[in-house]
């Protein structure tokens, strides 16, 4: 066997000094932070695309919003509240599910890959795995360190990965798929069947104007659940193939349709809000049926048996992550009724921060899905060297998004503010917020990566119970802050939320415990 000797400056992943505190893996390599290595290419191909895929999504809500407001404001207004409510509905299940789908397919078809290529190969001696090894490379969840250890196998009789007619065979993918069909049935059933009691929980009053069209644009737009919730759980079998461009071509193909049909339905046919939420509806199904399309040449999505499929698996940690999406929800929601409280003047500034806030997390994002697709990889492969300097490369891409964001923000909401309200009260409020929206901008980027690396680790047990930690303390500051000090109070205790986030993740990483214990061996 010929062996060739290789400096460390054309290693595209350093090996780690293990003398080096796991602190340390923050500023790994910080100089080339913005290198097109291949490291810095293969971070660029999975998340721009991703960006711009879940940027999509929000610039079709706003031409749909501008559609709409063409009716009347009391349209508008009731459509706003169906949607709230759909959208609160459909995260519960979705984020979850894409989470779990994306870090479980990228380890089954890494593993199945490490099989085939060393069938291929056919020379024990050239370092791939056996057949016990590669089984024992997928992360699970535990508690400590020796979770990490010693890995539950997964059950291989039937092949991860295996090729058959050109398509490989993922039973996470097929899993994915099951669970988001049904999910989303019993999504659409519980919005359809309760959707009075539910805009009265949302504060629409059944004798009021905005009941009539809230609910009929719920309804009509509820027989989209299962589309949406099948369509996300594909797009979650994508990005673990690191394949973030075609959900990005699906996700545009049907927004596109959606604005196109919006204006016939609703104008020319005479539909109104019934006609936008049929728009929608069509655009979702469209979605899904072109990832479904594509997904079908490259996966073999019929398990020889039930047994094959990964149910335990997926529940266990998507009640995890559920219980994490519970937690971040609780919070925001919570903010957002004690500014309510305060009066009209102080909602209306909050809506305005809170959604640049929350808008300008879609770049970063982007880099989470990054991280977690080649994280999940690299510890499936047990290539510890690439985890940590993925890791640390999309940390430090994330830190400099939030830096730049956050020079963006404090000069153009100084300036555009008055773009989203004339309101001279309100606009006062709106700058009381500016400095907390645009300074944390760099605290929430690394935020959201960590949860990429978190899951990329399958580290989803810290994940969960980490959020529900910070969301009680949170909780508390909320409560405290928003009583003595207001509008700014809810800011504040807003910035401690998102600073505990990310501590989290730098506690986890930063100790060298869980998935990362090799940091400190």
């Amino acid at each position: 066997m010929a062996f060739s000797i290789m400096s460390e400056e054309d290693d595209p992943y350093p090996a780690w000094d293990k003398t080096k505190t796991p602190i340390r893996i923050f500023f790994k390599d910080a100089r080339n932070v913005f290198k097109l290595d291949e490291l810095g290419r293969e971070i660029a191909r999975i998340a721009l695309p991703a960006a711009l895929a879940l940027a999509a999504d929000p610039v079709a809500s706003l031409v749909d919003t501008a559609f709409i407001g063409q009716i009347g404001s009391v349209e508008l207004a009731a459509v706003g509240v169906a949607i709230a409510l759909f959208n609160q509905v459909s995260r519960i299940a979705i984020f979850p599910l894409v989470s779990v789908t994306t870090s479980f397919v990228a380890e089954e078809d890494t593993i199945g890959s490490v099989s085939i290529e060393a069938e291929d190969n056919n020379d024990t001696e050239t370092g791939f795995f056996t057949n016990d090894e590669k089984s024992s490379m997928i992360p699970q969840n535990g508690k400590g360190e020796d979770a990490h250890h010693s890995r539950k196998p997964l059950d291989t009789t039937f092949e991860n990965g295996k090729v058959e007619n050109g398509r490989r065979y993922i039973p996470s993918a097929s899993s994915a798929l099951v669970i988001g069909g049904v999910l989303g049935l019993i999504q659409a059933i519980f919005l359809i069947s309760g959707a009075r009691p539910l805009l009265n929980f949302m504060g629409v009053k059944s004798d009021s104007l905005m009941m009539t069209p809230a609910q009929q644009y719920l309804t009509l737009r509820s027989l989209g659940a299962p589309a949406v919730l099948l369509s996300l759980a594909i797009q979650g079998v994508f990005r673990g193939f690191k394949d973030t461009k075609t959900p990005l071509y699906a996700t545009v193909a049907g927004d596109a349709t959606n604005i196109i049909l919006d204006p016939i339905f609703i104008f020319i046919f005479r539909l109104g809000v019934s006609g936008a939420a049929i728009a929608h509806v069509i655009s979702q199904y469209l979605i899904a049926l072109i990832l479904f399309w594509r997904l079908m040449g490259q996966v073999d999505l019929l398990p020889p048996s039930i047994k094959h499929l990964q149910f335990s698996r997926f529940l266990k940690n998507g009640f995890l992550l559920l219980m994490r999406v519970i937690a971040v929800t609780f919070c925001v929601t919570l903010a957002a009724s004690l500014a309510a409280r305060q009066g009209s003047t102080s909602m209306a500034a909050f809506q305005v921060c809170l959604q640049v806030w929350l808008t300008t997390s879609l770049l970063a994002d982007g880099l989470a899905v990054a991280g977690q697709a080649i994280l999940a990889t690299a510890f499936a492969q047990n290539d510890h060297d690439k985890a940590t300097a993925a890791a640390s490369r999309v940390l430090q891409l994330g830190l400099f998004l939030g830096l730049m964001l956050s020079v963006f923000l404090g000069v153009g909401m100084t300036f555009g503010a008055k773009l989203f309200t004339s309101d001279v009260d309100v606009l006062r409020f709106i700058g009381i917020g500016i400095p907390f929206v645009a300074a944390t901008q760099p605290i929430n980027a690394l935020a959201f990566v960590f949860d990429g690396i978190n899951f990329g680790a399958s580290d989803f047990a810290y994940s969960a119970y980490s959020m529900v930690l910070v969301a009680i303390i949170s909780i508390f500051c909320l409560f405290i802050l928003s009583s003595t000090k207001g509008f700014i109070g809810i800011w504040v205790a807003l910035t401690i939320y998102m600073s505990l986030r990310t501590l989290a993740g730098f506690g986890r990483i930063g100790t060298g415990t869980g998935p990362w214990y090799f940091l400190r061996n």
